[in-house]
């Protein structure tokens, strides 16, 4: 494990961070300059197969996205702060797995740390792809906080994602990733709310339960703070990164 104890070393951090689905390293170009105002080094991905035809994306899979992921920690000169919004949280998770000693914490946005041999979720293919389906897609707590400007602006950032990817099964192997600390930043959901709600989720409940140092902090938004409460979120990151 890094030494996240080292009052500079905590200041002054690489971060990771994943989009979710649908969503390139732009999603994060309002995040960023409060990360950086901080002092820390800001690495957003865009994953592979982003919008490209299934006959160039059917054979990525949640591996694939995993794997770059972990390249992109890999390519670090020391530990790294994981972030991943919502289907991206499977992929930070992935990585703590993978280089659980290269992880200094892993930031979860409005999403939780997946058990293995579970995926994100399945949605409609078009032409062998998962297109984005519309804001009116989601539930109204999800999106009630994107007023009709941020729709428009936002909606065309959104790009196909590969079949394989939602629905491909995390594969989890390595119990280290338990002692990385997490931080769970969930839209509308306080410490007391979400551990309620969670124990009904079976092995999810059991996956957090498992962890050593974990936290849950109500951010006060919807489901894309990126695009609602940037700054927030920024600062929410960065106050995280802090403990």
């Amino acid at each position: 494990m890094a030494d996240v104890g080292d009052p500079h070393y905590r200041r002054l951090m690489d971060i990771i961070l994943i989009p979710g689905l649908w969503l390139d390293a732009s999603s994060w170009d309002e995040v960023i300059p409060t990360l950086e105002r901080a002092g820390h080094r800001v690495h957003p991905l865009t994953l592979p197969g982003l919008g490209a035809p299934a006959s160039e994306s059917s054979e990525i899979g949640i591996a694939d996205w995993v794997a770059a992921a972990v390249a992109a920690v890999d390519a670090l000169p020391g530990a790294a702060v994981v972030v991943g919004h919502s289907g991206g949280g499977n992929v930070a998770w992935g990585v703590v797995d993978a280089r659980p000693d290269r992880v200094a914490r892993v930031i979860f946005v409005d999403t939780v740390p997946p058990p293995s041999g579970n995926g994100i979720s399945e949605f409609e293919l078009v032409d062998g792809v998962v297109l984005f389906p519309g804001w009116d897609f989601f539930p109204d707590e999800d999106v009630s906080d994107l007023d009709e400007a941020t729709r428009e602006r936002t909606a065309p950032l959104a790009r196909s994602v590969p079949a394989r990817v939602p629905t491909d099964e995390i594969v989890l192997r390595d119990s280290a990733r338990y002692r990385v600390p997490v931080t769970l930043l969930m839209g509308n959901l306080d410490q007391e709310t979400f551990e309620g709600m969670i124990d009904q989720w079976g092995p999810y409940a059991d996956e957090f339960h498992a962890i050593d140092d974990a936290e849950v902090v109500k951010i006060g938004s919807g489901h894309w703070p990126q695009f609602s409460v940037p700054e927030k979120l920024g600062d929410l990151i960065n106050a995280a990164i802090a403990r």
